[in-house]
Parts: C-alpha cells; structure tokens; sequence
C-alpha cells in the first residue's frame, strides 16, 4: 500500500494503544459491588467498551450492550466508577508490544502523533502520563473535548485543522467498528490493529497490522519508493 500522502497518525487508546480491561474491570466490579450487584466476567466488561464511560456505566450496571440503567441507578454508579477508576488506572494496564517502540520510530520519522478516543480527557491524560507516552503525541483528544465523538468524523476533521494538513492525509488506527466509521466518515485511511478488543477481520479496515512497528515499516517503505510510483 502506497502511504506516501500521510501527514500524520491518530490512534485509538484502550484496545490499540494499552490493554486497560483488567482496570476497567475491577473498578465496573466494585461499582456493581457498592450497589449491591454480582461481578461480571472480564470478557463482558471487554465487551461493552469503546463508547466512553457513560456507556459502559450503562452497560456495566444492565450488562447489555444496548442496556439504559435507571438515571438515579446510574448517576450512583457513574460517580463512583470514575472515582474509583480515576485512582486506579494503570494498576494493570499496560502497552501492547511493540508500542512504545512504534511510538518512537514514528516520532523519529517526524510524523505528528495525537490520540482520538472515546475515554474522558481527564481519564485519558492521566492514564497516557502514568505510562509516560503522552510526551509523544502531539494532540490527545478525548470523548468529551469536542461535541461529538467517534464514530462521528469531527475529532479527526479538528486533529486536520489543528496540524494543518487535510482528513486524508491522517492514518486512524485502532481496533473498533467506532475508528473505522469515524475514518471513513472523515476522508482518512482507517487501520485495525490485529490484537485489540474487536476482531479486525469484521471491521473492514483497509488495512491491518500487527504492531505499529510494522506501520512504520510501511510507511517508510513507502517513502522510500522512486518519485514516478508515488501515486
């Protein structure tokens, strides 16, 4: 695949960048402890991620992926998943292999970097300086920075207007059917990564990968194609 139009590189956070199920978790599990509720598996957790924490208390509480808990139930639980959560965010997320090094070699190469992700700002920033990687990116958007969220297209039309460059000179990489429709919906080239919480062969992406070391390899080995092939 010819890259040489990319300008920059957006990432999903929870299921491309770190794997946070197992924080996520605990903390939907407490909540359902202090309201008086059994613990759910974490493979139900897993899959009632990737629409910010809002949804998740939802479904966390009713365990259905398109599950509404009464508002007073719900307002209960949201505040204490987000306290909970907030002082328990990397007691066992960690970045997937091979990110931390895809991270520096894009760097390296001089592409901008941001995070687009549903999670809350004051949930994602944390979370990105506790790993020590929110230094690499240029931009960290959250679900609640803009008026809409993935699957909309605006947080990669803002990420265009901020670096300068047009949608379709940015790479969205993630692992949802959120990031590819956002991708699209946007002009941008969508990439799944191979390892997150959805499996990448359902969520046509145009393309998939292993680790983004292997994004890097890709891009510079297009950028290394003789001028008459950049197409």
């Amino acid at each position: 695949m010819n890259l040489t139009h990319i300008k920059a590189v957006a990432f999903d956070l929870d299921g491309t960048l770190v794997d946070s199920i197992a924080d996520l978790a605990a903390s939907a599990n407490a909540m359902r402890a202090e309201l008086g509720l059994a613990p759910l598996a974490a493979e139900r957790i897993q899959s009632h991620v990737g629409d910010g924490v809002a949804s998740l208390v939802h479904r966390a509480l009713t365990d259905s992926r398109d599950g509404q808990a009464d508002t007073a139930l719900w307002e209960r639980g949201f505040t204490f998943f987000i306290q909970h959560y907030y002082r328990h965010l990397t007691v066992h997320t960690k970045m997937y292999p091979g990110v931390a090094e895809g991270l520096n070699l894009l760097h390296g190469f001089g592409l901008p970097l941001v995070v687009v992700t549903n999670k809350s700002e004051r949930l994602a920033l944390p979370l990105l300086a506790q790993l020590g990687i929110d230094s690499a990116f240029s931009l960290i958007l959250g679900g609640d920075s803009l008026p809409e969220k993935k699957p909309s297209p605006l947080p990669l039309r803002h990420v265009a207007e901020v670096l300068g460059i047009t949608a379709q000179q940015i790479v969205m990489v993630g692992d949802s059917e959120n990031d590819v429709l956002c991708a699209r919906a946007a002009g941008a080239l969508p990439v799944a990564v191979s390892y997150g919480y959805r499996d990448a062969a359902n969520l046509h992406a145009d393309l998939v990968i292993d680790s983004l070391v292997e994004l890097f390899a890709l891009l510079k080995k297009s950028a290394e194609l003789p001028q008459n092939l950049r197409v």
